[in-house]
């Protein structure tokens, strides 16, 4: 007995009018649903619903058939109701909230299953919810499309078959056992999903359409596990297709109506594709040709891929010339559509390679005659054709060549003409010039210009691409310069130019005359490149950088000097103006015919190092003293050299600049340079002296005291008046000091009234510790002769020296000799009268060496002219009547022709005239 039997009347009445309120409230919300405007929100309607067919559950069973019915009519109203939004709203997907409805509906229905009075409810319960589930599934929510599909298939378990045909029930079983394998494969329960399809086989009931849905599940799933591309994966795809094949072989057998296993065939065919593509992927090529052969013999209507299956399967079996037949039967085949020949003549020339590209050149050219072949089309073949543009070895460029002769064809070029294909022209034109870079970058550059060359061709002519020409003839002219066929890039380069003069056409004509070894040129066009309008001083310096690589001098030279205009401007710079000049003498210095240039350019440093001060010019700490000193260092050398090479205005001019870089200081500290600077003055007089010398041209009263202060200048820096001389002689070289004092006497020498200050300067140099004879005599030789010669320094000079050198322990004979001769013809000329005892003393000195020294010693010429000039003197005495004085002279004639070897003769003849003439004297 039932639970409810036992109730009171009062119980039951009272459950009929909950069932009853409960059904009001569902109905009520049906109809707030069928008058729902599409596109608004519904999420109520779920939540309302869902809460009463909860509380409606809870009341079950339900005890009359009525209760049953009313909900079986609402379960029908709630999925119109849906229906007729799903179909209002055609244009969308399902969305969530309608599913929600449609489950509400399959579940309310599901609550009156065994209402009477309704045929097979059963069935009808299952087909709503196989209906929801397929919703669910396509919304991506598995587990509830699983659940509706698992109630579906249990409710079919009572479902009264002499209600229903049997066709009806299995063909719901096939769908049923199709839509959980759907779902099952997309969580991941592959066994789950083979196993249902297998069990569907027992529901096929010999129709068409039966084997058609399973024999397609069997090919997505097997297309699903293709795409992969995994090895287990392609053999599972092969199992999968062949059970395909295998139901659609089946089916044909079974179904005998013609119309009906149209579907069939054309599903096996398109399994046999699927499955020859399997085997391609399993690289079994034999198996792709034997179903190519049976899709040939079996359709009339070839299939396009057909043909891509059969090259691709000849190509992996190594028989080029069968693929080559494939790909130009496709020319042939107006059919086949132009996305399958381009991927045909892709794959072929992929395998093939640069082999096969004369192949590929003819079949599309051929392509192109027979058919109407899109831009795009163009595009992917040669993208195909190029390959990997970073690729090197003779493959790429022989890729590079077919290239080359493919876009350059009229038919090609007709294609990509069109105003409607300006998107496809600027894609060839970007992938041949990405092709053409990468064969430059490898060196190719023959191959790189022919691309360069061809990708022109695509460069529209509007005003807007006179850019990217200019930009094309740029690069061409790298191409051959590189191939140094520099005529030709200088063509290019020009027509660049036309088109957009800018730097980088100013520079690479610079570089094109570089190579041509035209200094002159190449001097002008970087005197030119200041002028264009995106000019930067970099390619000053990458010019000077360029010229050194080339070994053209001049050209750096010229392209720095251009450079250091640009520091006086205040403009940033890409390194330091001192840096710029030491780079430029440095260049200049490696020609030995350049010394007036670098003075020109040190002048030029000069005058920025008084206008920025050392620590601007030079920088500051270290580096600046490393950059004065460098300076000061190449003045010097500089003033040496010209000086070695008699150049000597240069060499004054070098000397003065060394004494100003020496004499600059950094970070404001007093540094020991004032010898180097003291030095540098010193050898600027001298080379103003020598230069006096060297032209014959007298300098001028201003000249002469701007010498004289220069040397002034050195001193003063050193010495204190009290101690001047014994500082200088401390701090430099004894031959500067003699220098020094040259220079000083000899300008000197040129005022009036400063005789004495010449004889103290040459008294203190002898008493110096430095003081050498050599030095003596050179002053004592110069302040003897010429219109400024000087009789006391001379004699000064003269007689310290020959006392210095008497004073050597082996005397220099040849030196002595030229001071004592000197020292006669002063004493002789500058004398009071003929009885200079002076003169006579010095005749005696003479001998008095002469004595004691071995024949030969004492120069013998020296000493013949002396003992002949003291002889000669005898005669003036003799004229006048002195007779002493005479004898005198007389005696020391003889004395020193005593002395000397070979006046024997002489002696004689003056031994005689001796004697005749005492005896006259006697006698008278």
């Amino acid at each position: 007995m039932k639970i409810d039997e036992f109730s009171s009347p009062d119980l039951r009445q009272n459950n009929d009018d909950l069932h009853n309120q409960l059904c009001s409230q569902i109905e009520s919300s049906i109809k707030d649903i069928e008058k729902h405007v599409p596109g608004n929100g519904t999420d109520s309607f779920s939540t309302d619903l869902r809460r009463s067919i909860s509380q409606l559950n809870s009341l079950s069973p339900f005890p009359n058939n009525s209760v049953k019915l009313h909900i079986w009519k609402l379960s029908y109203r709630l999925w119109n109701a849906c229906v007729d939004l799903s179909n209002a709203n055609a244009a969308h997907k399902h969305h969530e909230e309608h599913a929600k409805l449609r489950q509400i509906s399959a579940d309310l229905l599901f609550l009156a299953i065994d209402v009477f009075g309704i045929p097979s409810p059963a069935f009808k319960s299952a087909s709503f919810f196989y209906k929801t589930g397929l919703i669910w599934h396509d919304l991506g929510k598995f587990e509830l499309a699983n659940y509706c599909f698992e109630k579906a298939s249990d409710l079919l378990l009572k479902v009264n078959v002499a209600s229903i045909s049997e066709y009806e029930e299995k063909k719901l079983l096939l769908d049923l056992n199709i839509a959980r394998s759907r779902t099952a494969w997309e969580v991941s329960d592959r066994n789950l999903a083979i196993a249902l399809l297998s069990r569907s086989k027992n529901v096929l009931f010999a129709v068409a359409e039966n084997y058609k849905a399973l024999a397609n599940q069997y090919l997505v799933f097997g297309k699903a596990m293709l795409s992969k591309n995994e090895v287990s994966g392609v053999n599972e795809a092969l199992r999968l297709m062949n059970e395909a094949l295998e139901l659609c072989e089946r089916g044909l057998t079974v179904v005998k109506r013609k119309e009906e296993t149209l579907g069939l065939k054309e599903l096996r065919s398109k399994t046999l594709r699927f499955l020859a593509a399997s085997h391609l992927q399993r690289d079994e090529f034999e198996s792709v040709l034997k179903c190519v052969k049976v899709l040939r013999e079996g359709e009339k209507d070839q299939h396009p891929s057909l043909s891509v299956l059969a090259m691709k399967a000849w190509l992996g079996l190594g028989r080029y010339g069968e693929a080559e037949k494939e790909l130009r039967g496709m020319v042939v085949d107006k059919g086949i559509p132009e996305g399958v020949w381009v991927s045909a003549v892709e794959s072929y020339f992929q395998v093939v390679g640069a082999a096969g590209g004369a192949a590929v050149k003819r079949v599309f050219l051929g392509l192109l005659g027979r058919c109407h072949v899109s831009a795009d089309a163009a595009i992917r073949v040669v993208n195909k054709v190029i390959g990997d543009p970073s690729g090197g070895g003779e493959e790429a460029r022989l890729r590079a060549k077919v290239v080359s002769d493919l876009v350059s064809d009229d038919r090609i070029r007709t294609l990509l003409s069109g105003e409607d294909a300006s998107k496809e022209r600027t894609a060839m034109h970007a992938l041949l010039w990405n092709c053409a870079a990468e064969r430059f970058r490898s060196k190719d550059l023959q191959t790189s210009a022919d691309i360069f060359e061809k990708s022109m061709l695509y460069v529209p002519s509007d005003i807007e691409s006179r850019n990217l020409k200019a930009k094309g003839f740029r690069v061409l002219c790298l191409c051959y310069m590189g191939l140094s066929q520099l005529d030709c890039a200088q063509e290019y380069i020009n027509e660049a130019e036309k088109l957009e003069p800018n730097i980088a056409s100013a520079f690479l004509k610079f570089k094109i005359y570089l190579q041509k070894n035209e200094s002159d040129g190449a001097i002008t066009q970087v005197q030119a490149m200041p002028s264009c309008l995106d000019f930067t001083t970099e390619f000053l310096s990458l010019a000077a950088h360029e010229a050194i690589a080339c070994r053209c001098l001049p050209v750096a030279a010229a392209s720095l000097s251009l450079l250091l205009n640009f520091y006086s401007r205040g403009k940033q710079m890409p390194t330091t103006e001192v840096v710029v000049f030491r780079t430029l003498v440095t260049i200049l210095s490696q020609d030995c015919q350049s010394d007036s240039d670098i003075l020109k350019q040190m002048k030029r440093a000069h005058s920025r190092l008084c206008e920025m001060g050392a620590d601007k010019f030079f920088g500051k700490g270290e580096i600046g003293r490393r950059e004065r000193n460098w300076f000061s260092v190449n003045a010097w050398n500089s003033g040496v050299k010209t000086g070695q090479e008699n150049q000597y205005a240069i060499c004054a001019e070098f000397f003065r600049l060394a004494s100003e870089f020496y004499g600059s200081s950094i970070d404001e500290k007093k540094e020991g340079n004032n010898v180097m600077v003291c030095k540098s003055l010193i050898m600027t007089v001298s080379a103003i002296i020598s230069y006096e010398k060297q032209r014959t041209n007298t300098l001028s009263e201003n000249e002469v005291k701007e010498a004289i202060s220069l040397l002034d200048k050195a001193g003063k820096m050193l010495m204190s008046s009290s101690t001047e001389y014994e500082k200088l002689e401390a701090i430099i070289e004894p031959n500067f000091l003699f220098v020094y004092t040259w220079c000083a006497f000899d300008l000197h020498s040129r005022l009036d009234d400063t005789g004495s200050q010449q004889l103290v300067l040459i008294k203190r140099f002898a008493d110096s510790k430095c003081c050498n004879p050599k030095h003596l005599l050179q002053i004592g030789i110069d302040a003897s002769q010429g219109p400024r010669s000087n009789h006391e320094v001379a004699t000064f000079a003269l007689s310290t020296c020959l006392s210095t050198l008497l004073a050597l322990p082996l005397p220099d004979y040849v030196s002595v000799a030229l001071i004592l001769r000197k020292l006669v013809s002063l004493r002789s000329i500058h004398g009071v009268d003929t009885n200079d005892d002076a003169t006579m003393e010095t005749y005696k000195q003479a001998y008095r060496i002469m004595v004691g020294l071995k024949e030969g010693e004492y120069p013998v010429e020296e000493a013949k002219w002396l003992a002949m000039t003291a002889w000669n003197r005898a005669a003036v005495p003799v004229r006048m009547g002195h007779m002493d004085e005479a004898k005198r002279w007389m005696s020391m004639g003889l004395d020193l022709a005593k002395k000397v070897p070979g006046m024997q003769t002489y002696r004689s003849c003056m031994e005689d005239f001796v004697a005749g003439f005492e005896k006259k004297l006697s006698g008278a």
